[in-house]
């Protein structure tokens, strides 16, 4: 990844205006658990599909939520665009359980950035921020959306990147991440 930085509308949560996409991802995950992210994303589809329900604890939480990852999303889309050549790593052995990543075949664990380039040939970074603002605003509400089909693509593609974003973070700074807290 190249170290120019460039404004993902970070600060919000990150406190910080320009990033690379590194430290954006590595900054990321220093204020969201993977757990708790994916955890909340699926409580937020949950609710959004539903008659009546909503999320009514913290919903500035949610939002907060949102607005890393509309950024998580903008640097993924950068990710994938410039991921000409994937950084290979070594493949898993048979049998070792990938750590806390369920989402990924085997060939994304090895090559991270083709999630983010098959997301984003799939949907625009549009569609994906879209989706975000869709399940953030109904899961706030006590209105239903109505079009469960066109939210769940998004849904999984959003989760895959996470589990890619977490997983290159993870490579890159030595392991650190491995070791992560929940909070």
């Amino acid at each position: 990844m190249k170290k120019k930085k460039r404004n993902f509308d970070a600060r919000f949560w990150s406190g910080k205006k320009k990033h690379s996409a590194r430290e954006l991802l590595e900054a990321f995950f220093q204020f969201n658990d993977l757990t708790m992210v994916k955890q909340e994303l699926n409580t937020m589809v949950q609710c959004s599909v539903q008659k009546k329900a909503r999320i009514t604890d913290h919903p500035a939480d949610v939002f907060h939520l949102h607005q890393s990852l509309r950024s998580l999303i903008r640097v993924g889309y950068l990710i994938g665009k410039n991921s000409k050549k994937p950084v290979a790593y070594p493949p898993l052995e048979a049998g070792s359980p990938k750590p806390f990543i369920h989402s990924l075949s085997a060939e994304e664990y090895r090559h991270p950035a083709l999630v983010f380039r098959k997301a984003f040939k799939a949907r625009s970074r549009e569609d994906l921020e879209y989706f975000l603002s869709t399940v953030t605003y109904f899961s706030l509400g006590n209105l239903r959306c109505e079009e469960e089909k066109k939210i769940i693509i998004p849904y999984i593609h959003l989760m895959k990147m996470l589990d890619a974003a977490w997983l290159i973070v993870s490579r890159t700074s030595g392991g650190e991440l491995l070791t992560h807290k929940t909070h």
